[in-house]
């Protein structure tokens, strides 16, 4: 109970991503650039700060190499890619490129280290993607922008290596602060080639960016490094199929988008597939 209770707290956290991405960038209410920078700027200075007072009580400082190169590539290209692609792709498409590729690239990380993936797993795997395709394609209001459509799909891939990573963390906490901080440099020269904080972008933009960083992707990462070695690759793909499904809900709250018959469907075919996928 507690690994499900800890995987759905860290998909609720990537949900919570994607809305404060939209909200902000998708909107123009700030520059991709400058919302990615001031993400891991606050992902790296909260967790910096969560393993500094761990350690006063004995806690891991440094985790080790394993896993770290791989962890800091991934994290860097993931967030400037998915805040740039957000620019000119329309959301649900966005959404689809995304997780599809995450979803190949856990897979085919599972079957590179050659753990087992069994029958049942694939066709949860393939239920829950057919699930996200009547969610997310039939409601593009937009042409694809091929440029920002392959600046997702390599989103995804980072994000599927970065979890990757995971699976070598042996402590979560000290593993995604180190990946954070070691971040920080490359964002900084991204940053400074790409050009950043432009002098229209107000204090409520920067707080989105902060609250994105600090809370629902250095806390919620750090608790997904914490479960993915008890998922494995291939549930922890699949689950992560859920959180377009959380998205659309959390439009549907908060910004009162309607719920219609399409969206029902879809959402059991997702988090059934997640189900059949994740079962022992």
């Amino acid at each position: 109970m507690r690994l499900v209770l800890l995987t759905a707290l860290a998909l609720t956290a990537f949900a919570a991503n994607s809305v404060l991405n939209r909200f902000a960038v998708g909107m123009g209410q700030i520059d991709p650039v400058s919302f990615a920078v001031v993400r891991l700027l606050a992902g790296a200075a909260m967790l910096a700060v969560l393993v500094g007072f761990r350690s006063l009580a004995g806690g891991v400082v440094w985790p080790g190499w394993p896993g770290r190169l791989a962890g800091v590539l991934g994290l860097t290209f993931y967030l400037f890619a998915f805040s740039l692609a957000y620019v000119a792709l329309d959301a649900g498409a966005g959404a689809l490129i995304l997780f599809g590729a995450v979803q190949i690239t856990m897979f085919g990380g599972a079957l590179l280290a050659r753990d087992v993936v069994p029958r049942l797993r694939w066709a949860g795997a393939g239920m829950a993607f057919s699930g996200l395709v009547v969610l997310l394609w039939p409601g593009m209001g937009v042409p694809l922008s091929l440029p920002h459509a392959v600046l997702m799909a390599g989103a995804g891939v980072g994000f599927g290596v970065y979890s990757l990573a995971g699976r070598r963390a042996g402590d979560p906490l000290a593993g995604t602060a180190w990946n954070f901080v070691l971040s920080v440099p490359l964002g900084l020269a991204a940053g400074l080639a790409l050009g950043v904080m432009p002098a229209g972008t107000t204090g409520l933009e920067v707080l989105l960016a902060v609250v994105s960083g600090a809370v629902t992707s250095g806390l919620g990462y750090a608790i997904w490094y914490s479960v993915v070695p008890a998922l494995g690759s291939g549930r922890a793909a699949v689950a992560q199929l859920s959180v377009p499904v959380l998205t659309a809900l959390a439009g549907i709250v908060f910004l009162g988008e309607a719920v219609d018959a399409r969206f029902i469907a879809a959402a059991a075919f997702v988090l059934g597939g997640v189900a059949l996928a994740s079962r022992s």
